[in-house]
């Protein structure tokens, strides 16, 4: 049985109808939505006492299991609730929490999502039996002893402990390759956007991957990283990485943080949008919000995605005042306008490529490997001690890089070259 409180005068459609689709996601049927209008929460039960016997009446008639919130409850109203109905009461944050669990497929996933459980269950403790008033003395223990909530916060305390300690060698280890991706001049992509906006789909075709694809929310949870050869801008690493929510629960973005930190470390993001979501601009402020509170503050491309649902739309690309590439109009599904994606990519992650000649000494061949491995070189000649005189295109960040490794130089004026949209 779901319960969803107005807490003002907007019908707030779209809240009841993600509160739906999240409860669909968790595999849980619904025996029906009773819904109620409060100036604010009732400090008890949350909902108020005519209303709480409706629900009773409800979750008797239906044989209903369960009551799900699309609320935050106090611990004692949930535990009010709980007596009241005689059933289990659900919070949104448990909820969203419950799926995050149901999805984890890697060690590190599995991780954060215990660590936002356990987060979560620190905030729960609360003095629900009789004998957890009494102290439990006993030899090692000082004064009248620990009582039983005491016992729990310090397991709890303790298992956070080592789950963060597991988390920090993960975000360790991510940060070295984040050092070597820098060191390489390897731009990075990161792939955000509301949950099943598509970014999925939008991925593999991006980089021919398999990553999950499903209409339902958070159907992909762990972070995939791929290389991806752009035209024009050498190779790129690309994540696809958990999507978001209206008020995605503190307790997951703090858990997340290893797995966030390629959305805030990244040179572009790539915000995917559902272009045929009626609550679009809602939506974008939602990961607007999410990527403030995480301090992701690389320039971003939006991506209006399913178009080939749309009567009237085509793929195109809208520019801003400045002629940078600002919005991508593409069907992830159809494959429709998904290199005018790859063009503005390389535009807005490249910039200007400059074409330049390159001299390599007879012992560069490891930095002529890695200018083959880019797609950058246009021209190559053989001189006869062995060095190699090359034509390349190539972001000046990559030009700065090359510069410094010995047996390089670059030799004469460079020319510009601009990416231009697909007509």
């Amino acid at each position: 049985m779901l319960v969803h409180v107005r807490f003002s005068q907007f019908e707030e459609r779209a809240q009841i109808e993600e509160f739906g689709e999240l409860v669909r996601s968790a595999g849980t049927s619904t025996a029906g939505i009773v819904l109620a209008r409060r100036r604010a929460p009732q400090a008890r039960v949350f909902v108020g006492e005519g209303k709480l016997e409706e629900i009773a009446t409800l979750v008797k008639t239906e044989k209903a299991q369960l009551v799900i919130f699309n609320h935050e409850l106090t611990p004692s109203q949930q535990r009010n609730l709980e007596k009241a109905l005689e059933c289990r009461v659900m919070t949104r944050t448990e909820l969203i929490l419950h799926i995050f669990a149901s999805r984890a497929r890697t060690h590190e996933g599995q991780l954060q999502v215990e660590l936002a459980q356990l987060s979560h269950a620190q905030t729960r403790l609360v003095r629900g039996w009789t004998h957890l008033d009494r102290q439990k003395g006993g030899i090692g223990l000082k004064g009248a002893g620990e009582t039983q909530i005491e016992l729990d916060a310090r397991m709890l305390a303790d298992r956070v402990a080592v789950i963060e300690g597991r988390l920090e060698k993960v975000r360790k280890q991510r940060e070295q390759g984040r050092r070597r991706r820098r060191r390489a001049a390897v731009p990075s992509v990161a792939l955000v956007g509301y949950t099943n906006a598509g970014k999925s789909t939008l991925f593999n075709r991006l980089t021919d991957s398999r990553v999950l694809e499903a209409d339902r929310l958070f159907a992909t949870l762990d972070p995939t990283l791929r290389r991806l050869a752009i035209d024009g801008a050498g190779e790129v690493v690309i994540a696809d990485t958990v999507g978001f929510i209206r008020d995605l629960p503190h307790t997951l973005v703090e858990a997340f943080k290893a797995t966030l930190q390629e959305v805030v470390e990244a040179t572009l993001l790539l915000v995917v949008v559902d272009a045929t979501d009626v609550d679009l601009d809602e939506r974008l402020e939602q990961v607007q919000a999410v990527l403030r509170e995480i301090g992701a503050a690389a320039p971003q491309l939006i991506v209006m995605n399913k178009i080939d649902e749309l009567a009237d739309a085509r793929a195109s690309i809208e520019r801003d005042e400045a002629g940078a590439a600002a919005r991508i109009w593409l069907s992830a599904r159809t494959n429709e306008g998904v290199e005018l994606l790859r063009d503005a990519i390389a535009e807005r992650v490249a910039g200007g490529i400059h074409s330049r000649h390159v001299l390599l000494a007879a012992n560069a061949g490891r930095t002529r490997s890695w200018l083959y491995r880019q797609g950058a070189v246009e021209r190559e000649e053989t001189a006869e001690d062995g060095s190699w005189m090359l034509t390349v295109r190539l972001s000046d960040d990559a030009l700065s890089r090359i510069a410094r490794e010995p047996g390089v130089s670059l030799q004469g004026h460079r020319s510009v070259h601009r990416i231009s949209p697909s007509p």
